[in-house]
């Protein structure tokens, strides 16, 4: 049951962002993160002394160096949320490129093959790896700009060009969900899963198709093979990986399921403390108990880590009535 304070129904609080639950998508940085993995060869081999090169996606311009130990092992710290994409090199050899998503606070994981590409490649696919990349970043700048019409045909030419670009699937995955054509986000989110089977944000675009669907057992099962994924090392602190804990709690909350919801808002923070909107969902939450000092302390958290979200009036406002 609904509590009440100062005379007013909890709901009333609760109404005025339910909508927000909708689909929920990944929280906005709000620190940096890192990424780290490590380079072999060919045979298996670590690969001692390679150049890691991570560039950001997105038309940023941005660009990092690091090198590996003995072990064949590098990490890059300090990187801001977001896209990257990763290439090794030594020796006239280089990796095929790997793309990886970095969150606040989080470690990105990937290995990298020396070996599979030569830096030394034909001018036929020299060619054809300057296009994809043209490609993709005219995608990302579409999309960016709102045109996901433009982004789709963008990605959907790079599939076309590298059938195995299982980036370039979710990319189209993405547009579609921004247009509300579901059926074919869902057909491009599983093309990328069935090109890179443990493709975590591909199954997090399921679970915020589903969702925004009101299938909230499909996009509960999205959500939990998400955090399977995307756990581990990626979530430095435990218990699975955060965004997806947080869209589980969405996922629960919409279905009417507050209790259970709770429990992913605060598993998520487990695994990231930093996640400004598991505070803040986590602080509506306990409106719903009843417990007004513990919301009114999640929401000042939230407004801590994020005084220009999205949630960020209504966080204000929630904490001015808790505090009469």
């Amino acid at each position: 049951m609904l509590r009440r304070f100062n005379g007013r129904p909890a709901w009333l609080l609760l109404t005025a962002v339910v909508a927000a639950l909708a689909i929920a998508l990944p929280a906005a940085a709000q620190s940096t993160g890192m990424v780290k993995g490590v380079v072999k060869d060919d045979k298996g081999q670590p690969v001692d002394g390679a150049n890691v090169n991570i560039e950001m996606q997105g038309g940023t311009g941005r660009k990092f160096q690091t090198k590996t130990n003995k072990k064949g092992e590098f990490i890059q710290v300090g990187l801001p949320s977001g896209r990257y994409q990763l290439v090794a090199e030594k020796e006239k050899l280089a990796s095929q490129p790997s793309t990886v998503t970095v969150r606040v606070a989080n470690a990105a994981e990937v290995e990298l093959v020396l070996g599979v590409a030569s830096a030394a490649m034909t001018k036929e696919a020299q060619a054809k790896n300057a296009e994809l990349k043209k490609l993709f970043e005219e995608g990302v700048a579409a999309a960016n700009a709102g045109k996901q019409d433009d982004a789709i045909a963008s990605f959907t030419k790079g599939a076309e060009l590298s059938p195995t670009c299982f980036d370039c699937y979710y990319n189209i995955g993405f547009a579609y969900t921004q247009k509300k054509d579901y059926d074919k986000a869902e057909a491009a989110y599983k093309k990328a899963i069935e090109l890179k089977a443990d493709y975590s944000d591909a199954y997090n675009g399921l679970a915020n198709i589903y969702n925004a669907q009101r299938k909230f057992d499909l996009a509960a099962d999205a959500s939990a093979k998400a955090n399977q994924m995307g756990g581990g090392a990626a979530a430095a602190g435990g218990g699975g990986n955060a965004d997806s804990l947080y869209n589980q709690g969405v996922i629960l909350w919409n279905a009417g399921k507050i209790p259970d919801a709770k429990k992913q808002f605060e598993a998520a923070l487990q695994a990231n403390p930093n996640h400004a909107e598991a505070h803040y969902q986590l602080g509506m939450a306990l409106v719903n108990e009843g417990n007004m000092a513990g919301a009114a302390t999640e929401f000042e958290t939230y407004l801590k880590l994020s005084p220009d979200g999205p949630n960020a009036p209504t966080a204000k406002s929630l904490v001015g009535q808790l505090k009469k």
